[in-house]
C-alpha cells in the first residue's frame, strides 16, 4: 500500500512528462505541469515532489496490452530507478496502459484538439494515472509495484 498523504504522478514519455498531483485526503488528482524530457526532469520531479509534500510518487508504467512489459516499459523502470535514487519517499510503478488516449478523449470531449494540446495531454495521462491509483485504493485493489531499494543502490 502507498503510504497515506499527497501524491504525485508522472507521465514519462520520449518528448515530455506528464505531472499531476493530489492532496492529502486524496480526493481529487489535478494536474500540476508538463516537462520536456531533454531537461533535468527528475530534478524537477524531486523539487515538484516536495513542493507538494508528496509521500509517494507514482510513475505510469507504459506495459503492452496483454499485460506484459514491453521495451518502453523498461525503459520507463530505468527512469524510475534513476528518480527513487533521487527521491527521499518511495516510487511506484502503475499500469498506464489507456490513460493517454482517455486524455485525448477528454481534451476532444472539452473542445480542445491535440495538436494544440500537446503538453495539457501528458499532464492529463499523468492524471489518469493517479486517479487509477485513487479508484485501486478506493476498492482495495493493489495499486502498482513499489521500486525496491537494492534496485535503487549502486
Amino acid at each position: 500500500m502507498l503510504p497515506r498523504g499527497a501524491l504525485l504522478a508522472v507521465d514519462v514519455g520520449t518528448v515530455r512528462i506528464g505531472v499531476a498531483a493530489c492532496g492529502a485526503e486524496r480526493i481529487l488528482a489535478y494536474p500540476v505541469t508538463t516537462l520536456a524530457a531533454d531537461q533535468d526532469w527528475v530534478g524537477a520531479i524531486v523539487g515538484l515532489a516536495d513542493e507538494h509534500a508528496a509521500q509517494a510518487v507514482v510513475v505510469g508504467y507504459p506495459l503492452a496490452l496483454n499485460g506484459s512489459a514491453s521495451i518502453a516499459a523498461e525503459k520507463v523502470r530505468a527512469q524510475a530507478v534513476q528518480l527513487a535514487r533521487r527521491l527521499p519517499v518511495p516510487v511506484w510503478l502503475v499500469d498506464e496502459r489507456m490513460t493517454t488516449a482517455q486524455a485525448h478523449r477528454r481534451l476532444r470531449e472539452s473542445g480542445r484538439h491535440a495538436k494544440t494540446a500537446r503538453g495539457v495531454i501528458d499532464a492529463q495521462a499523468a492524471v489518469g494515472i493517479l486517479e487509477s491509483v485513487l479508484r485501486a485504493e478506493e476498492q482495495g485493489r493493489a495499486t502498482g509495484i513499489k521500486l525496491q531499494m537494492e534496485e535503487t543502490d549502486g
